[in-house]
């Protein structure tokens, strides 16, 4: 019989997009406020590989990616993704401009074998996690040292400022795994 192992904790993530800076600004302090310090954020990047959520948030839409200092255990995921969309409808509920969705939260993990976001659609390339959350493997890691996507990975996650952040994350990831804080230091 194999020997069943608990899986190495993970490091969340969230992409948060919208047109409107101060909502993107809002769903950062959010969920920083939530699940902790952010570590790791890109600039506000252009969000213009697909024009699908044109209807519901608008034209000029901006992304930014940002990685969270305390580590996961993956099946936490679920409860991530249903608590961003509790954000979404919270800020829904103040927002006063033309926009259906004001702003978009998806979450997500990186393990040092890959990037796996949270969504509430299912496909075939997608593993049903559970509460009408499903998973999906959007890159893997490779060596000797990239990311890379696959048939179904959305458009701007091949982007290499994408990619530098989740490099940025799984290095991350493993120093802390290979180097744990140690709670007893006085000098931590």
């Amino acid at each position: 019989m194999a020997i069943r192992r608990q899986h190495a904790p993970v490091l969340r993530f969230a992409a948060i997009f919208s047109r409107h800076p101060v909502a993107i600004d809002w769903a950062c302090a959010r969920a920083a406020g939530q699940w902790g310090t952010v570590i790791h954020q890109t600039p506000d990047l252009d969000f213009n590989q697909t024009d699908f959520y044109h209807e519901a948030m608008g034209i000029g839409l901006k992304k930014r990616l940002v990685a969270f200092k305390q580590l996961i255990d993956p099946f936490e995921l679920v409860e991530s993704k249903l608590q961003s969309g509790r954000w979404e409808d919270e800020y829904q509920s103040v927002f006063d401009g033309p926009e259906s969705r004001a702003v978009n939260i998806d979450p997500g993990y990186v393990s040092e074998a890959k990037v796996v976001l949270a969504t509430m659609k299912d496909r075939d390339h997608r593993l049903y996690l559970g509460e009408g959350v499903f998973g999906e493997i959007t890159l893997y890691f490779q060596l000797p040292g990239r990311w890379v996507p696959s048939r179904w990975t959305y458009p701007d996650y091949r982007d290499d400022d994408y990619h530098a952040f989740f490099h940025a994350c799984r290095t991350e990831l493993r120093n802390r795994m290979r180097h744990p804080p140690n709670e007893n230091r006085t000098d931590a």
